[in-house]
């Protein structure tokens, strides 16, 4: 596996590209060898959704697009970026039993912490804001043929 694997993709700020993000993601981690059907998966996929669902609701219409980056480094760390126009950071918002939103956020800090990795929010050279979890690499990253199985 190379050193340094990189792959971006740019949605449009609409519902419909949450699923799109996550689908982007799952389908690149499966390429550089994790199966999408790990509880590593799972989570990457849940931490995903969240940080497209972010990009999508809380900008407001001032960020018309948004950027998913991922990157592996070394087969060691796995690094997924959530980039959105908009200059406002995100902040937490008074979570009440009833609401339905306001737990983004902590649900993805939860659990980048429980795979031993960090969440770190960074302001863009262009205004906007990366949303950046940086987990470890736990899958051994193995070629995968055409047919979407792992060579030995």
């Amino acid at each position: 596996m190379a050193d340094h694997l990189e792959a971006s993709v740019t949605l449009p700020s609409d519902p419909a590209s949450v699923s799109a993000a996550r689908a982007y993601v799952v389908g690149t981690l499966a390429e550089w060898g994790m199966p999408a059907d790990t509880d590593v998966s799972d989570t990457i996929r849940l931490i995903i959704s969240e940080l497209a669902t972010n990009a999508v609701q809380h900008t407001f219409g001032q960020s018309p697009t948004f950027t998913v980056d991922i990157a592996l480094d070394r087969d060691e760390q796995l690094h997924i970026g959530v980039t959105d126009s908009h200059p406002r950071f995100p902040r937490r918002l008074p979570a009440a039993v009833q609401q339905d939103n306001g737990r983004g956020l902590v649900i993805i800090r939860c659990l980048t912490a429980e795979y031993g990795g960090k969440l770190r929010i960074r302001r863009t050279r262009e205004g906007g804001k990366t949303i950046l979890v940086e987990l470890p690499w736990t899958v051994p990253a193995q070629p995968v043929t055409a047919a979407g199985q792992q060579e030995p």
